[in-house]
């Protein structure tokens, strides 16, 4: 026990409150008690309790059954639902996830004994305060991901605590105690059992947490290999150039870190030299090229983002962004139309970052000449914008039907004219009337 107070909320004590008043133990538990000690907003206020789920049905009017084969009742207090689950011991293991069974039981202890990390193995209560039995408050204190007991066994019961662990420690701030580490090593190849959407929640937390380059620890332990060896070739994969002072792995980790915790943006620097490796080249000086490799980048992104069960609309505006991500211009009002265009006036501003971005993650070789580049570019679009200038077929002062009031068939031509008439536009904006690109029309007619 410890003497530390957490101020719970009043619908969470309400409920802890009414089970005590009933003869029952219960406690906040898990995550919320963590990030309360550690000053940090709980997302959800997790319940334990001794009390058996018919028993806590019993006591309360509204509730609905979550999970009850596993203990856990939903119970509902105004508009909101809190989980309380029964104190259990999970049987056996079968598919490095979910016990084959579970166990009530009315020991607090063997509940939370079954629990993935220390800092996740604290319960609490007004009336008995912290129940700190694996040293959560002192892993807290060193900033330390320990395994509860044997780091093997935690483990081998649920391989998605592996990926969980780094995902805490880039979350947190923390480093991995190293028997923890030793134990995620040895059953890293377990992670293959588990499914994709998992992986992926996981791994959206670790590239969107202040230390997305943890995903190294995940390299050297092991873990990518199993579910993103694309990253493993990356890491493996070294950029003779003077432009780079990385390999390709250590200027991606970078490039994460110089961009707002964006799940599109973080997603796109995490894959946008993912082809390099494949396309390296070195030259008769020994300088390393890599042509063409945002395409093929392009390609490996795609693969990744279907296998780990991504949307559409992520994984559309993530290969767009990889694809782009090398696409550099002087710096002028038409060649800046044309890229928005090319890549979209939505994406635009994502490309400006992601641009920033990997010049901040190279060398100093020619940094300035780069910054200044990209800053130009901004100002022009910012431009280019508020004078409201055309840069997409949606905005053309003309569209097909008044090319088919000039004469001309209905078809395919009809496409081809509007878009040689955007590029005229995208050329010189002021062409942008109705009148003068019907004039123009007419002519080509």
């Amino acid at each position: 026990m410890e003497n530390l107070r957490i101020t719970l909320p009043e619908r969470v004590d309400r409920i802890i409150t009414i089970l005590q008043n009933h003869g029952y133990e219960a406690y906040a538990v898990g995550g919320c008690v963590r990030d309360s000690i550690l000053g940090r907003r709980p997302e959800d206020w997790d319940i334990t309790t001794s009390a058996m789920p018919e028993e806590t049905k019993a006591l309360f009017h509204r509730t609905f059954d979550t999970g009850i084969e596993h203990g856990t009742v939903t119970v509902l207090m105004g508009d909101e639902g809190f989980e309380v689950t029964t104190y259990r011991i999970d049987g056996e293991y079968e598919d490095s996830r979910h016990p084959k069974e579970v166990m009530f039981t009315r020991n607090l202890k063997e509940d939370l004994l079954r629990r993935d990390f220390t800092i996740n193995a604290m319960a609490y209560n007004e009336k008995d305060g912290l129940v700190d039995i694996f040293g959560g408050i002192r892993d807290i204190k060193d900033n330390v991901i320990r395994c509860v007991g044997n780091a093997r066994e935690r483990f081998s019961e649920d391989a998605l605590r592996i990926l969980r662990g780094v995902r805490f420690a880039s979350q947190l701030g923390f480093r991995i105690e190293e028997g923890t580490r030793r134990g995620m090593e040895k059953l890293a190849h377990t992670l293959k059992k588990i499914s994709a959407e998992r992986i992926q929640a996981e791994l959206v937390k670790i590239v969107m947490s202040d230390r997305p380059e943890l995903l190294r620890d995940a390299y050297e332990l092991g873990i990518t290999g199993v579910f993103l060896p694309e990253f493993d070739r990356i890491m493996e994969t070294d950029q003779e150039t003077p432009h780079h002072m990385y390999s390709v792995g250590g200027h991606t980790l970078h490039a994460m870190k110089n961009v707002r915790a964006d799940k599109v943006l973080r997603l796109t620097m995490l894959l946008h030299d993912m082809g390099k490796p494949a396309l390296k080249t070195i030259d008769e000086e020994g300088v390393a090229h890599f042509k063409r490799h945002a395409e093929e980048s392009q390609v490996i992104a795609k693969d990744v983002l279907k296998r780990l069960k991504f949307d559409n609309d992520t994984l559309n505006k993530v290969t767009r962004l990889v694809c782009f991500h090398d696409y550099r211009m002087p710096a002028t009002a038409k060649n800046v139309r044309r890229a928005m265009n090319q890549i979209g006036e939505d994406l635009f501003p994502y490309y400006m970052e992601v641009r920033r971005a990997d010049v901040l993650a190279q060398s100093m070789y020619r940094r300035d000449e780069k910054i200044k580049n990209l800053e130009e570019i901004e100002e022009l679009y910012q431009e280019i914008v508020q004078a409201n200038q055309c840069v997409a077929l949606k905005d053309l002062a003309v569209s097909g039907k008044d090319l088919i009031g000039l004469g001309m068939k209905p078809g395919k031509e009809i496409g081809a004219c509007l878009n040689k008439l955007l590029e005229r536009v995208i050329e010189e904006p002021k062409y942008n009337e109705k009148e003068k690109l019907l004039k123009v029309a007419s002519e080509w007619m």
